[in-house]
């Protein structure tokens, strides 16, 4: 039986419904003055904007969709008090349901930042997790949370592995259904390590979710259960990035956790971008580029701020600051290496089934080179210097079986088992 939306999801997916149909709207106004402008018709009061009666009624249409959707969330705010018990009952009854964690993970992926600034109730916010429970939380204001779960926890290992999704993605998702096993439960049954998931809206810019994680770190080992040995972090594709940008504020910050991770391995991240994106941006440009189609690149610019960040890689504020995000540009990245002092290995894949440097370097893995995942550029000072030991090449495996490919938990047991050792939980 399917579980029904909450009064919160109803009322944010009612709110980007209104939202959605205002902007389809504009994108209308502003062909239609296109079109007009041609023949010699003034504009309105603004670029875009149609004048006289033509005007009034797109005015009339966004004036009427505003009312709508107010009307809805009202409507959903009345009736919240009534159908809140029944909701809560639902939400107690079970484990949340991977259908709905999957939507809302993949629409945060795309609109995040819309649904942050426009305060959405569909926004996740930033959580880490354990077997499940939310140990963490990070605040509106950048500050961690910490949950009574955390300290209720029993039987916890003093060596952590820390699991970064990638875009659109969430802590459910590090499994596939033919297996009843992730490599976080591989490592932990194996290497006596506790597993801790994460949680968080990807459409943000990589680097606000880092600077947030940074500081959820800092208090997950000062609070937790146990003295904290040693810290492992794996992140697929984004999370790769987003450990990267953690890393960086840590250390901006003085803080004292970075002194205990042991391990860093990325999963088909793209740590110098995604040719993808770098398509989308183009795709803006070609819109843009006459006046009939201009208004259509407003499409193109529903990527979030997530997204536009893999077009080379971004992990610094200074990365996209005072720029326009879909304005064409080159690489303008500050050249960031690995993160010192700490055993950093790096996986990428290949759908094809034996190396062939022509797949390799074009298709890699479906959506990221083989070279990006590895670190490599032709500029010296942006090459991320992984030694050879320490990168893996899984081939026959698209982006997504990074996140349950046999030969990747195999290597990560490899890699990751030394740094466990003696790993028993202090906590019965």
């Amino acid at each position: 039986m399917k579980k029904p939306p909450s009064a919160a999801d109803l009322r944010g997916l009612a709110r980007l419904a209104t939202e959605a149909t205002q902007n389809v709207t504009r994108i209308a106004e502003g062909v239609h003055q296109s079109v007009w402008s041609t023949l010699g018709m003034p504009e309105g009061d603004q670029p875009g904007k149609t004048r006289g009666i033509t005007g009034l009624v797109y005015r009339s249409v966004l004036d009427i969709t505003g009312a709508v959707g107010w009307g809805i969330d009202k409507a959903i705010s009345g009736f919240e008090s009534t159908l809140q018990p029944l909701l809560k009952a639902i939400d107690e009854a079970g484990p949340e349901s991977p259908q709905r964690a999957a939507m809302i993970a993949a629409l945060n992926g795309v609109l995040g930042d819309h649904l942050e600034a426009s305060g959405n109730a569909l926004q996740l916010p930033m959580t880490l997790r354990v077997d499940g429970q939310i140990v963490m939380t990070g605040d509106a204001q950048g500050q961690a949370i910490v949950e009574d779960e955390l300290g209720a926890m029993t039987g916890v290992s003093g060596h952590l592995v820390l699991m970064l999704h990638g875009l659109c993605m969430n802590d459910l998702q590090w499994r596939s259904s033919k297996s009843s096993q992730s490599h976080a439960d591989r490592l932990g049954a194996a290497d006596d390590c506790t597993p801790v998931h994460i949680r968080y809206n990807s459409g943000r810019h990589i680097s606000q979710n880092g600077r947030l994680l940074a500081t959820l770190l800092q208090s997950l080992v000062d609070e937790w259960p146990v003295p904290v040995r040693s810290l492992s972090i794996i992140g697929h594709s984004m999370g790769g990035l987003l450990a990267r940008s953690a890393f960086h504020y840590a250390a901006e910050a003085g803080l004292s956790w970075p002194s205990q991770c042991k391990a860093f391995v990325s999963l088909g991240t793209p740590h110098h971008g995604s040719p993808l994106e770098r398509a989308g941006n183009w795709v803006d440009v070609i819109l843009g580029s006459t006046r009939h189609t201009a208004p259509f690149a407003k499409l193109g610019q529903l990527r979030s701020a997530g997204i536009t960040d893999l077009r080379f890689g971004n992990i610094r504020d200074e990365d996209w600051q005072d720029r326009d995000r879909f304005e064409r540009s080159g690489d303008t990245r500050t050249a960031m290496p690995l993160p010192a002092g700490i055993t950093c290995y790096t996986i990428a894949a290949s759908t094809a089934p034996r190396p062939r440097a022509i797949s390799d370097r074009i298709v890699g893995d479906g959506l990221v080179p083989v070279a990006s995942a590895l670190g490599q550029h032709e500029e010296g000072d942006r090459h991320l210097e992984f030694e050879p030991d320490k990168q893996f090449i899984c081939y026959g495996c698209h982006h997504m079986q990074l996140l349950y490919h046999p030969e990747v938990t195999e290597k990560l047991l490899t890699w990751l088992a030394p740094l466990h050792a003696g790993g028993k939980a202090l906590v019965e």
